[in-house]
């Protein structure tokens, strides 16, 4: 596979559903590369297409819904879905359905065929091939990080803060199109700039045409809005997540590790700490990231919260039997272009996880979620999520299924405390994701033999006999200097 500036994007889409065998060793990808001289065959026309954007999280959620017509005349499997260069590694989430038949996501794709092209492209290939001048309702939706930029980039500490959202108001694509409409949705009605278009405004929603004249293949119309956003850009470069399962003592253990940082405005002057002490009696809007809200599962118990420096004790932990919440509160306020890394954890009980099955492998079914972590208003963007599920020692035959698109599957071994062999670990690897896929399962099914559950207490006893013998040894020994008598 040849270098190529969209390399992590290549790579960030797999098939909707993902499942591995006991040895999955090599990353997973979906790139495709293609002749340098490609160009999408012209064997599509876009009927009507109906583009939504919401900006009103920290990144950009966009839905495609087009009806694609087959002008050619042999049934057709493959559409194409043109992104700039710079864009397509910030893309995340890419999805296709059918949306009149709801069922299983379509095949999605990288297609590569020029690593110096300003376009590069996802290929969609739908479950049939649509028959000449047959029509089909494509459901299409995906977010892209690090799209919006803040301007001014540099406010005062209590100011107001604006983001820059650059865009075309023609859908890109790589067939023409009949007709088309897009929506652009604010958390605002202070918008105090619009370039290019003419939107019809609607409170805070944005509506760009309809444009009823055909508009050829990659033809785009750039447009820009400036709009008010006075919270934090909360991205995550690294989140690494554990999951650690215990037969034993019936408990399931979660970590979470972050590096955080606010890609919001930066401070034109040096933080004002008075200041910012006199604004928590009245709680104003504002760019930096105050705290943050873990939602976490039923029964959820112990939690901590822990940083660089040692405990955190600026946290709440509130637990019922129908909810758990777990607020957080960082040492410091953390401004735009800030950073701030920090691990949380609790327990729960495995049993609310774990189904074990009739077989003779003792074959068990474990469901967690593959995300869980804060759920703010503002939204939490992910660059890469490292997810490692710690399965007792003696667990083998492991397989999983997930909907999460992933780059990467490995499958480890864990060693800890009285361990001989070391524990199964599945290591899953994602990139790009945001907080919309919290509590999306991840399914891990493995085989516990009946006689592995007692290798640790046999290991342990056996530890114990050895060091009482190997005390018994010792005190049988002789070492006097003297003759014996």
């Amino acid at each position: 596979m040849r270098p190529s500036t969209v390399f992590t994007a290549c790579v960030v889409l797999l098939t909707t559903t993902v499942s591995a065998d006991a040895n999955p060793s090599a990353p997973l990808s979906s790139q495709q590369i293609l002749p340098d001289a490609f160009k999408p065959p012209q064997v599509f026309q876009n009927v009507n297409l109906l583009r939504n954007i919401n900006v009103e999280k920290s990144y950009v959620r966009e839905t495609v819904n087009a009806v694609i017509e087959n002008i050619d005349s042999k049934p057709q499997d493959q559409y194409y879905i043109p992104f700039g260069a710079d864009v397509i590694d910030k893309v995340g989430g890419f999805e296709a359905r059918d949306k009149k038949n709801p069922g299983p996501a379509f095949k999605t794709e990288v297609a590569e065929y020029d690593p110096y092209s300003p376009t590069q492209f996802f290929r969609i290939t739908l479950p049939q091939p649509l028959s000449p001048k047959s029509q089909l309702t494509l459901s299409i939706s995906y977010h892209i990080l690090s799209a919006l930029t803040p301007l001014p980039a540099k406010i005062a500490q209590q100011d107001k803060q604006y983001l820059l959202y650059t865009f075309s108001t023609y859908t890109p694509s790589a067939y023409p199109t009949l007709k088309q409409k897009t929506k652009l949705k604010f958390p605002t009605t202070d918008i105090p700039d619009v370039i290019g278009g003419s939107p019809d405004r609607q409170g805070s929603t944005f509506t760009y045409g309809p444009y009823n004249d055909p508009i050829p293949a990659g033809a785009l119309e750039p447009a820009s809005v400036r709009y008010e956003f006075t919270r934090p850009l909360i991205h995550a470069t690294l989140l690494e997540r554990d999951v650690e399962i215990s037969h034993w003592g019936g408990n399931l253990a979660s970590e979470e590790r972050y590096w955080l940082t606010n890609h919001g405005a930066h401070l034109s002057e040096n933080f004002n700490r008075v200041q910012w002490a006199t604004t928590q009696y009245y709680n104003p809007p504002s760019s930096a990231l105050r705290s943050l809200n873990v939602p976490l599962k039923p029964g959820s118990l112990n939690p901590y919260f822990t940083d660089d420096i040692g405990n955190v004790s600026t946290s709440r932990f509130r637990s019922s039997r129908k909810e758990a919440n777990l607020e957080l509160k960082p040492r410091y306020p953390v401004f735009g272009g800030w950073k701030y890394s920090f691990r949380i954890g609790w327990d729960a009980d495995l049993g609310s996880f774990l189904r074990v099955l009739k077989t003779p492998e003792g074959s068990h079914v474990l469901k967690v979620p593959f995300l869980e972590g804060p759920k703010m208003g503002e939204g939490v963007s992910y660059g890469k999520v490292e997810m490692r599920v710690i399965l007792p020692e003696g667990a083998r035959n492991v397989k999983f299924e997930t909907e999460m698109p992933l780059v990467g599957v490995e499958e480890l071994v864990h060693r800890t405390f009285m361990d001989t062999v070391g524990r199964t670990t599945l290591k899953l690897t994602a990139m790009n994701v945001v907080d919309e896929a919290r509590d999306k399962p991840l399914i891990v099914t493995y085989d516990y033999p009946f006689s592995a559950a007692f290798r640790k207490p046999i290991t342990i006893f056996l530890g114990i006999m050895a060091v009482f013998v190997t005390g018994w040894g010792i005190g049988r020994l002789d070492v006097s200097i003297g003759k014996p008598s």
